[in-house]
């Protein structure tokens, strides 16, 4: 049995529903399931969603403000006014601001932009900015990605004398600032039909309105920042994307091709390669020193220029993960800590960390331990503690910090993450009623990590024409991930551990003549997890694998699982402390039933998880996985350790034995009666001698002699007094199998014979044989079982 990394969510499909709206589509009938996951029942919508080139733009003016936003711009842009694009740092910010900027300069305005220092200014405008804006003759500002919450700095810039524009897409608060006016879709009233805008979204449809007709050169920059902002990938969001991503694969601006070149991106260029390797370069100018250069890079129309600035983004964004890689160390040491003590809050701190990584760093450590994590980086001069926070599937991260704000000056946020403030000598007492909240609030199935499965496929389903059906309801985002597949109980073959490191996973699913491969990335530890006659269930993605010319289907396996009980064979493993020292120590039973076997096996540094057979007790047996080290001395000792409340859900058979009994010769009744003779004539006489006279004269082995001997002596037979054997005269008649030597060797003949001897399929038959029929074993089994409890 292996069990699941992850909870596994499958959503539930109405069969007949999907197989109309597939039928309807003309697409396969997965595609229909995939469709009614996601939401979209109705064929329009569905026609919709797939025909992305026939989808058109929302009329702009449906926002609120953005008529007089529009008119205000253009009698600017007449009037030669000065205006002033106040952007943000992160990429969406970046994004917007160039939109912005770009189409302004388009349209003839007189036009500069501005983007505070996230460590001299932090986040969002400020007065300073302000005033300094004012004094290079600024008569209109224009707020992108940013300014909803900018109540105060509103009312400067009105002191000031100048027009105030907000275009913004967060949360509004209760108190809007007052601004000349404001263009975000979550305005209270906003009747716009979709609110899920990014920054640069917003700033879009204010180029839409302000040019008459979506443009078209702006879209690779709208895509850019929707994508990298993780906002959700639908409606007007998907389009924005679609049509942003065809846009940057036929040629884009020089910026963006500077870009792809250093992130090492080829066309076509998808949604993975701007969340993964365009927008993380972006994020990293902000991050680590100023947004400027980024902001240049997407304005340059010159190529030198360009090279140049993408490849100080490229070393910038270098320097961050070599930066975030430090702080992720310690901050695991610290959580992996807290994790052991049983916290289920993680609260990290450190002096001086980079606090334009935190945020990344917290989600490494969520990553890891999947546990609620604030991380926080603290000024020693100040003593005051600039935190990130990020959170598990169902649980409220902005909630639960809601509950401890009277330690946090500043605090804002939403449900999976947010940024905060604190004194660093309160973070002890922060750790501890967030973990107290924790008790209460978050349950064991709500730390398990979650894996939302779309729906069950068969092998036969996974073929090239299939999944480039798929590709149909790209682009893939937040709220629209790239489908997940699971394929239950299907036969492997050639597993193994693949890579440099081998830290990854290869085999194939076989079904008949069908044989579909899969790599599971990261997963190279399952492979002495899996034994080669089980049938394994997978989640996962499904790819096309381009190699040499030839393609073929292949899945991306993300997590794995077994359901039934599996065997694994040790019998000839060399390595048997590596094998056995990675196993859990709260799930696994080691039995030795001989104390040598210890040594004999060299698990010295296991001995003190390793138990005799007169040691286990109850509690033990609940154990899932049961270690045999070596032979029992009898079945009834080895059925003793099967017959609990629950077969074992993995069997490691080691089954080390020092004797050969089986392949040693076992003496028949006439050799029984020859030996008996000869000591009847010759008594009294001298062990040693007689075995090398009988050994030579009959051709036994010495070991066969003793054997003998001892039988005889168990029974009565005979006498031993040192070297010298004497006839017991007159000797009470009794079989051989009366004498408990006799038995034994016996008993141990047939346990080599079941569990060193045969083959794999043999031994795990024989355990297959008990677990169905161990309720009806014999009553012996049971009597021995009262007297181990």
């Amino acid at each position: 049995m292996l069990e699941p990394m992850t909870r596994w969510e499958i959503k539930s499909i109405d069969e007949q529903q999907a197989a109309q709206l597939a039928a309807s589509l003309n697409v396969s009938p997965i595609i229909g399931r995939l469709l009614l996951s996601r939401g979209i029942e109705e064929t329009a919508q569905a026609e919709a969603f797939i025909n992305n080139d026939k989808q058109d733009f929302y009329d702009p003016f449906l926002m609120d403000g953005m008529k007089e936003a529009v008119e205000r711009i253009q009698s600017s842009i007449d009037n030669q006014e000065r205006i002033l694009v106040f952007g943000d740092y992160d990429a969406d910010g970046v994004s917007s601001t160039s939109l912005l900027v770009r189409v302004l300069k388009k349209l003839g305005a007189d036009v500069s932009f501005y983007v505070p220092d996230r460590f001299a200014e932090g986040y969002g405008p400020n007065k300073p900015a302000l005033e300094k804006a004012k004094e290079a003759g600024t008569e209109l500002v224009i707020t992108v990605d940013t300014g909803i919450a900018a109540v105060e700095e509103a009312k400067r810039a009105k002191e000031l004398g100048m027009d105030y524009i907000i275009t913004d897409h967060h949360e509004p608060l209760p108190v809007l600032p007052d601004a000349y006016c404001i263009i975000n879709p979550k305005k209270p009233g906003c009747p716009y039909p979709f609110k899920s805008l990014a920054g640069v979204g917003v700033a879009y449809k204010l180029a839409h309105a302000l040019m008459g007709e979506p443009p078209g050169d702006l879209l690779s920059l709208a895509a850019i920042g929707t994508i990298s902002d993780l906002v959700p990938l639908v409606d007007e969001n998907r389009l924005i994307a679609y049509k942003g991503l065809k846009k940057i694969n036929e040629g884009s601006y020089i910026g963006i091709e500077a870009l792809l070149s250093v992130s090492g991106i080829d066309r076509p260029v998808d949604s993975e390669h701007i969340g993964f390797g365009i927008g993380p370069r972006l994020n990293a100018a902000g991050r680590m020193d100023h947004a400027e250069p980024a902001i240049h890079l997407m304005l340059t129309d010159d190529d030198e220029t360009a090279n140049q600035l993408a490849s100080d983004l490229d070393q910038l964004n270098q320097k961050r993960k070599s930066v975030v890689d430090q702080m992720t160390k310690q901050a695991l040491q610290q959580a992996e800590k807290q994790f052991n003590h049983g916290q289920k809050f993680l609260v990290i701190s450190g002096e001086n960390w980079h606090e334009g990584v935190i945020g990344i760093t917290a989600s490494r450590v969520v990553e890891k331990f999947y546990r609620p994590t604030v991380v926080f980086s603290i000024d020693p001069d100040t003593g005051l503690a600039k935190g990130s926070a990020r959170s598990i599937e169902g649980f409220d991260i902005f909630q639960a910090l809601s509950g401890v704000k009277d330690l946090l000056p500043h605090f804002g946020g939403h449900p999976m993450a947010a940024g905060m403030t604190a004194a660093a000598d309160d973070l002890h007492i922060l750790a501890g009623r967030l973990n107290k909240y924790c008790d209460v609030m978050l349950t064991e199935e709500l730390m398990t990590p979650l894996t939302r499965v779309d729906c069950e496929c068969k092998l036969d389903d996974i073929t090239i024409d299939f999944i480039e059906e798929l590709n149909r309801l790209a682009p893939f985002g937040v709220d629209h991930p790239k489908p997940k597949f699971v394929i239950n109980n299907v036969q492997t073959s050639g597993l193994r551990k693949i890579g440099k490191n081998q830290n990854h996973l290869k085999l194939s699913f076989v079904d008949e003549e069908l044989q579909i491969d899969g790599i599971g990335f990261y997963l190279g530890d399952k492979y002495a997890q899996i034994t080669p006659d089980v049938k394994v269930s997978a989640v996962g993605e499904l790819s096309i694998n381009e190699w040499n010319g030839f393609r073929k289907p292949q899945i991306l396996i993300e997590d794995l699982k077994v359901d039934e009980w599996q065997l694994f064979d040790l019998r000839n493993e060399q390595k048997i402390q590596e094998q056995l020292s990675g196993l859990p120590k709260e799930k696994s039973l080691m039995v030795a039933f001989d104390e040598q076997t210890i040594k004999h096996l060299n698990l010295q540094e296991l001995k003190d998880e390793i138990f005799s057979f007169d040691e286990i007790d109850r509690e033990m047996l609940k154990r899932e996985y049961l270690v045999l080290l070596d032979l029992p001395y009898d079945k009834k000792q080895l059925q003793t350790l099967l017959h609990a409340e629950q077969f074992p859900k993995r069997i490691y058979a080691v089954f080390h034995h020092k004797e050969e009994h089986f392949f040693s010769e076992f003496p028949s009744r006439d050799h029984f009666k020859w030996l008996y003779a000869f000591i009847l004539k010759q008594s009294p006489l001298s062990l040693s001698k007689m075995q090398t006279v009988i050994a030579r004269y009959k051709g036994w082995q010495k070991e066969t002699i003793q054997f003998m001997v001892n039988v005889f002596l168990d029974l009565g037979f005979v006498k031993k007094d040192k070297d010298v054997i004497t006839v017991v005269p007159s000797p009470q008649k009794k079989p051989l199998i009366e004498s408990r030597i006799y038995q034994q060797k016996q008993e141990q003949m047939e346990l080599e014979d079941i569990f060193c001897y045969s083959s794999y399929r043999s031994l795990k038959d024989w355990f297959n044989q008990w677990r169905l029929e161990g309720d009806t074993i014999e009553e012996a089994t049971s009597c021995e079982l009262q007297g181990l409890y």
